[in-house]
């Protein structure tokens, strides 16, 4: 049966939001016919971000807060202020995260920016993006690496033993890593284009180091499909709106192999489908493609098509209703 979730991040300024994001996800996606996940609240601060809760993971790398972002310092094993803040607040999530899914018997799924999204928008401890350094991008992807398979390993001691949990990987600015579109720091330049191989073996080393159950999520147009799967991901998660003919392809070729695709179909900004347009439009995208929708539903799930951080409060709880529905409606429920 076709399935609901969420991209990860929330609207809000605090921990009370974070609070409410996480009676949303349990509530509404936390019963059959949803995949609930540790919701993100960005707003909080930049240690809250998707690169400032990947930061705070690197055990064996120190980074700390510029004004132009996040910098690595080195590997002296005394992070500075700002990681340990993320870090801190990471860990705070996971507590309510404890007490509130005690009971959860079914799949839960957590976010971490991936080493290509890492690389680009981290700094060297001399200067401009990780990018541009091969050494550098070696030592961040495998630290990472290293990072998820103990945050996952700390996830799973906190959840009940019958919860699976999925990774998600967030690499929006992969395309961008792979045409050399990345600007340099003085804004002058691109960074050089980062070669497949190269970046599919980064990739691996984190995927295999979280184990089976990881998915790919890249909202950006010509989101490399076949790499990720190269790479090992299990799953992918695009946004239906910037598919291409090749996109289109991939995705199809994914179902048929058994791997997941979540489809981006409902904007995080402005009124959501109806569940009947949102049904109606994804069986047409399964018929374009050939696809029969009870072959393919248990590896099909629906999400929002990029974070929420900028929807409305209002608007989040019926945006996730409308993709609860349409999931249940394209499986043959109310």
């Amino acid at each position: 049966m076709a399935r609901a979730t969420g991209v990860g991040s929330f609207p809000g300024a605090d921990q009370r939001d974070f609070d409410e994001a996480l009676r949303i996800v349990l509530g509404e996606l936390g019963s059959e016919g949803g995949l609930p996940f540790l919701p993100e609240v960005p707003g909080r601060g930049t240690h809250a971000g998707m690169t400032g809760r990947a930061v705070g993971l690197l055990g064996e790398l120190d980074a700390d807060l510029q004004p132009d972002g996040w910098r690595l310092t080195g590997t002296s094993g005394a992070p500075a202020l700002d990681q340990r803040r993320a870090r801190s607040l990471l860990a705070q999530d996971l507590d309510t995260l404890e007490e509130r899914a005690a009971g959860l018997t079914g799949d839960l799924k957590v976010q971490v920016t991936g080493p290509w999204t890492l690389a680009a928008t981290v700094e060297r401890p001399r200067g401009d993006k990780v990018l541009a350094d091969h050494g550098a991008r070696r030592d961040l992807a495998q630290a990472l690496a290293v990072a998820v398979g103990e945050h996952l390993a700390d996830v799973r001691r906190r959840l009940p033993d019958a919860a699976r949990i999925v990774l998600q990987l967030d690499e929006p600015a992969l395309p961008a890593v792979l045409a050399a579109r990345i600007p340099t720091a003085s804004g002058f330049g691109k960074h050089r284009a980062i070669h497949p191989p190269e970046a599919s073996e980064a990739l691996q080393w984190v995927i295999e180091a979280a184990g089976p159950d990881v998915w790919v999520h890249c909202c950006a147009p010509q989101a490399p499909i076949a790499l990720l799967r190269g790479a090992g991901a299990t799953g992918v998660m695009v946004d239906l709106d910037l598919l291409d003919a090749d996109g289109h392809d991939a995705c199809a070729e994914a179902l048929e192999a058994g791997d997941t695709v979540v489809l981006g179909v409902v904007p995080p900004l402005g009124a959501a489908r109806m569940p009947k347009g949102t049904i109606e439009r994804v069986l047409r995208w399964l018929d374009l493609l050939g696809l029969d929708p009870e072959q393919v539903s248990e590896r099909l799930l629906l999400s929002p098509s990029c974070g929420l951080a900028a929807t409305p409060a209002t608007q989040v709880r019926p945006l996730v209703d409308v993709l609860r529905r349409a999931s249940a409606g394209l499986s043959g429920g109310a």
